[in-house]
């Protein structure tokens, strides 16, 4: 564990090093939530409807931007040879990889997320469990997202493949998470996310783990 540690710690300064993984992902989630208002008008209860969805599939298409190169430059320069053949678990390179993303990209889009809802007219009770749902929620995305990630390395045109394989894993995160917000009854929508992260903490670094095996091999 402390070489998956400090695995997490040195994969964590490079993406905080290289400003692109942190601030696209960002921006691109500011300026694409922004633009709602311009496309369906300023009428506050309408923007109020569609401020939850709109955020959560702005999150999710933001969560992609930095993954292309998780492990891409890992593979080029033979470091993730090296991590491999040092007796650290596939699944714990994985591991550290997902959370590093995280909190690189994840992480920084809660930050904003307020700003965005009162902006969007969100009210205050409606926002507060949006941004609940939204933690997992993102976990969630990352989870998923490094283990499309490991499923195309090496592949040719891996970052048209990426979104491919990805989107349709994380279809029913989006579905529910969405409906955690504006809803009367957001527990089983909750239920539901809990039992997606459950799911992807185990098994998507685990499958990612093979992915990394067979891409190295």
């Amino acid at each position: 564990m402390s070489a998956a540690f400090t695995l997490f710690l040195h994969d964590l300064r490079l993406q905080l090093r290289l400003s692109t993984d942190l601030i696209a992902p960002l921006a691109f989630f500011v300026l694409a939530t922004l633009m709602v208002p311009l496309g369906v008008g300023p009428e506050p209860n309408l923007l109020a409807r569609l401020a939850p969805g709109m955020l959560w599939i702005t999150a999710l298409l933001a969560t992609l931007l930095a993954l292309d190169r998780l492990f891409q430059r890992d593979f080029e320069d033979g470091t993730l040879d090296l991590m491999l053949l040092s007796g650290l678990p596939a699944y714990e390179v994985a591991l550290a990889k997902a959370v590093a993303h995280w909190l690189v990209t994840g992480l920084p889009l809660l930050l904003v997320v307020p700003v965005l809802a009162v902006m969007l007219r969100l009210p205050g009770a409606e926002m507060v469990v949006l941004l609940a749902g939204l933690v997992p929620g993102t976990m969630i995305f990352s989870l998923l997202g490094t283990f499309s990630a490991a499923v195309t390395l090496g592949a040719r045109r891996a970052s048209v493949l990426m979104p491919v394989i990805t989107l349709p894993l994380m279809i029913p995160a989006l579905i529910f998470g969405s409906s955690v917000a504006g809803t009367q009854h957001p527990a089983a929508a909750f239920y539901m996310l809990g039992a997606i992260f459950a799911a992807a903490l185990p098994l998507a670094p685990l499958g990612a783990g093979l992915a990394l095996r067979a891409a190295a091999e």
